[in-house]
């Protein structure tokens, strides 16, 4: 049985498809389609259902896919790993972040780490949706915000605070709000992926705050949030890695109103129970380095 039948097994079941899975192998989908095919004759037994519209483990898949994931998992870390022996970083990595902060800072910081190691080979997914990190075949994930999965592994990277922030001309023509009170009567732009059109904040004693103001606008994107703020539409609450560059230039301005966002962080995070490569390790480093303490965009 050849490991490359077993690697192709695992990468569909990740991927969802065959093509995907060529894609993410960097092979000619007809090959991708051979090695499952000669594994499903070798193995006597199908490993998926087929459609035309998707791909589904059999049960057979499902029992034969766990193993086939750890082994080829062991794989790739003995070969990291003879080659860490030597002092080289090397090997395939395949990590998540967010779409606004991958594009402002994760890529920049990313960039000199892969000079540095030229002999790994990095796969990037920005999506701002939360990602199944085991299950979806990342190595790790890059967040920003507060930690909800308890099977993951973290490593903070940076602290991230957030501000409330408006266009002068917004300012201008509707007021600058002093208290929780003020704050209620203006126009909000929200972040759709935290589920509610609502503010979470907390005083200088520990006390916890909700401000629901009208949503004027609900998002799923950083930048979209930002450009809608710099247009005066409203009153945002943002981390600073996204306001940095346009506070310095005028665009928006910070509004206090007495109490704080709630404490977050920029953190990457691995499956518990695997163990982290060299190569993971170095990375955290590299990012804590690249973004420092407190991180430069502040």
């Amino acid at each position: 049985m050849k490991l490359d039948g077993i690697a192709a097994l695992v990468a569909v079941a990740e991927a969802g498809s065959i093509s995907e899975a060529a894609r993410r192998l960097r092979l000619a989908k007809s090959v991708v389609s051979e090695r499952l095919a000669e594994l499903e004759r070798q193995l006597g037994g199908r490993m998926f259902h087929r459609t035309t519209r998707k791909l589904t483990l059999t049960e057979d898949g499902a029992a034969f896919l766990e193993r086939a994931t750890r082994i080829t998992r062991e794989v790739e870390e003995a070969v990291a790993s003879f080659a860490e022996r030597r002092g080289t970083l090397s090997g395939p990595m395949r990590l998540s972040a967010p779409v606004t902060f991958g594009r402002m800072h994760l890529g920049p910081a990313l960039w000199a780490f892969l000079r540095d190691h030229p002999a790994i080979t990095l796969s990037l997914d920005l999506n701002d949706r939360r990602i199944d990190v085991a299950s979806e075949g990342f190595d790790a994930v890059i967040r920003h915000g507060a930690i909800e999965d308890s099977r993951l592994m973290v490593w903070r990277l940076a602290p991230s605070r957030r501000v409330f922030v408006a266009s002068p001309d917004y300012l201008a023509r509707r007021g600058t709000p002093r208290s929780l009170q003020d704050l209620a009567e203006h126009d909000g732009i929200f972040y759709a992926n935290r589920g509610a059109a609502d503010w979470r904040l907390v005083d200088a004693r520990g006390g916890a705050h909700m401000v629901r103001a009208r949503g004027k606008l609900t998002l799923n994107n950083g930048d979209l949030m930002r450009e809608a703020a710099v247009a005066g539409q409203g009153i945002t609450l943002l981390p600073s890695f996204i306001t940095w560059e346009v506070l310095r230039a005028g665009q928006l301005v910070v509004i206090d109103v007495g109490v704080q966002a709630e404490e977050e962080s920029i953190y990457i995070a691995h499956p518990e129970g695997r163990q982290p490569s060299a190569k993971l390790r170095a990375l955290a480093d590299h990012l804590r380095s690249a973004f420092g303490e407190p991180p430069y965009w502040d």
